[in-house]
């Protein structure tokens, strides 16, 4: 047998997994630790998607295999919210897949469309399924630095220029996972733009898209600029929208042509979500939606307990616009560790859990990120242990 597998052998060692072991250990030795690392939704799924769930796993039928692309209901349920968030207009059948969570639908995309060699525009740091998805299907990463949405525009014409061969695709990722920056209409015209003018595939992320802090700026979609559907893909997510993350209800909307790509794909390799579960995300985005709006009051309260109490603490954040995590710097006092040193001396030091910036990139080292899944009275705990480290 083989002492490496081709596949395996590109991947890089997983970063998250060093700081993984050390809070593990602290667990298993009885210590409370207050977890800001992994961007899991602590908040319950809301009642009536529950029930659906349990009226429909009761009826033998939906038992059996359920539609790969997604069952027809609830293709339409997310057509239908596109139409009334963003008033876009999407065919069911023919722009609509949904997907196991919007990761696998990534790998999938990256499978469907990706062949040996292929480039694709990346930004970084960024939500590492972006790269590693096409990595996977054999494709090279060209990433492009990205503290700000204008740097990574511009970086992008610059790598088209020095990339042989051309790139085949350009990721966007707003609201942004890990940096939680956002953007406007205008930021996508100039996108879709640079994708036209260099035959880009243009693959939007918009995992976080109901989780915005002003509610007289929500964020928007690409797939509302004129001429999107001529290149672009954007995926979506119910986990953090619903705190569904466990149901794995994702989609792909948008170019007919790709997204029939990935549906061939997806064709051979799975049969779809349990219907009960595609029933109740249907149910989801169909229902009454007064129970996203408290989701989103509560990150934004958490958000605002967060900034405060850890500047109190003697470290300033940078207050996010959106998402659900605050992205900062380390302070100066411990920067020259970099990131996954620094997220190991909070964890032995305060008991508390980050994720160090180096696992969305190398331009993110300086970094941690901080999710907003924890309590106010938990973040405020965890502000206090680090007003004590930092007086050491």
């Amino acid at each position: 047998m083989r002492e490496e597998f081709y596949k395996i052998k590109r991947l890089p060692p997983y970063v998250f997994e060093e700081v993984n072991k050390v809070k593990a250990k602290l667990r298993n030795e009885g210590v409370d630790i207050i977890d800001f690392g992994m961007g899991n939704p602590d908040l319950p799924v809301p009642q009536h998607i529950i029930d659906k769930l349990c009226e429909n796993a009761n009826k033998p039928r939906t038992n059996r295999y359920s539609a790969s692309k997604g069952i027809p209901g609830l293709r339409k349920a997310i057509a239908g919210y596109y139409d009334r968030r963003f008033g876009v207009k999407l065919n069911p059948d023919t722009q609509v897949v949904s997907t196991l969570g919007s990761k696998e639908g990534f790998a999938n995309l990256a499978q469907a469309i990706c062949a040996p060699g292929d480039v694709v525009i990346a930004p970084n740091p960024s939500y590492p399924i972006h790269a590693f998805g096409f990595i996977m299907a054999g494709g090279v990463i060209r990433h492009i630095e990205a503290h700000t949405p204008e740097q990574y525009l511009a970086g992008i014409e610059r790598a088209v220029r020095h990339s042989v061969p051309p790139p085949i695709a350009m990721i966007l990722c707003y609201p942004s996972n890990p940096t939680a920056q956002v953007v406007d209409l205008d930021f996508y015209k100039e996108a879709l733009r640079i994708g036209k003018k260099h035959d880009l595939i243009i693959i939007s992320d918009m995992a976080y898209s109901e989780i915005y802090f002003d509610e007289n700026k929500p964020t928007p979609s690409i797939l509302q600029v004129e001429g999107a559907m001529d290149n672009t893909v954007e995926i979506t997510t119910l986990s953090k929208t619903y705190s569904m993350a466990g149901f794995r209800v994702g989609f792909a909307l948008g170019n007919e042509k790709i997204l029939a790509a990935l549906a061939r794909v997806k064709s051979y390799l799975d049969y779809g979500a349990y219907t009960p579960i595609q029933v109740a995300a249907t149910a989801a985005l169909n229902g009454p939606q007064e129970c996203v709006t408290e989701m989103r009051n509560i990150y934004k309260k958490r958000r605002d307990v967060l900034i405060e109490s850890f500047a109190n603490a003697g470290w300033d954040i940078e207050k996010p616009e959106a998402s659900m995590f605050a992205w900062t710097k380390i302070p100066e006092k411990y920067r020259a560790m970099r990131s996954v040193e620094f997220s190991k001396l909070l964890l032995e030091k305060a008991a508390i859990a980050v994720a160090p910036g180096a696992g969305f990139g190398e331009y993110g080292d300086e970094y941690v990120r901080i999710a907003l899944v924890e309590n106010e009275q938990r973040i405020r705990q965890a502000a206090r242990s680090i007003k004590k480290l930092f007086s050491e």
